[in-house]
């Protein structure tokens, strides 16, 4: 028997394969890597407001003149919300995906402005992040099928 479009299912119907496929772990390990980042991120910004002499440059050598109290602010957020979007994404929440992809977006272009402070861990957190919203983009509506 044939299924009429109304007896499909809306996983179906969206293109997604009815069952879950291997390409799930992808969404759970960008959901994981989401809260790693957020804490990476948290620590970084720690450090930026406690130990600014941690870092290479001064201020004024980084490629957006701010403070680091304003750097460790930035990755603060960045990283207290990128830990919220993770854990809403390994819960499947469609709003989660798409916070996730902001934040991961967000993220790669703050380092990218901090890169001259902390280039090895900068360019790590930007590769990471890449990887990150490849996972939800492409596979994100899978992990909804899972539940």
């Amino acid at each position: 028997m044939t299924q009429t479009s109304r007896d499909r299912a809306p996983a179906q119907e969206a293109g997604y394969p009815k069952e879950s496929t291997a390409w799930t772990g992808w969404v759970v390990f960008a959901g994981v890597m989401l809260m790693m980042l957020g804490a990476f991120q948290v620590i970084q910004g720690l450090v930026a407001l406690f130990d600014d002499g941690f870092y290479l440059v001064r201020p004024n050598g980084l490629i957006v003149h701010a403070t680091y109290n304003t750097w460790g602010w930035t990755h603060l957020i960045i990283g207290a919300v990128g830990i919220v979007a993770g854990l809403g994404l390994i819960a499947g929440n469609i709003a989660a995906r798409v916070l996730g992809v902001v934040v991961a977006a967000v993220s790669a272009i703050v380092n990218l402005g901090f890169i001259s402070a902390y280039p090895v861990w900068s360019t790590i957190i930007i590769a990471l992040d890449v990887v990150v919203i490849y996972a939800i983009i492409v596979h994100g509506g899978e992990l909804r099928n899972r539940r």
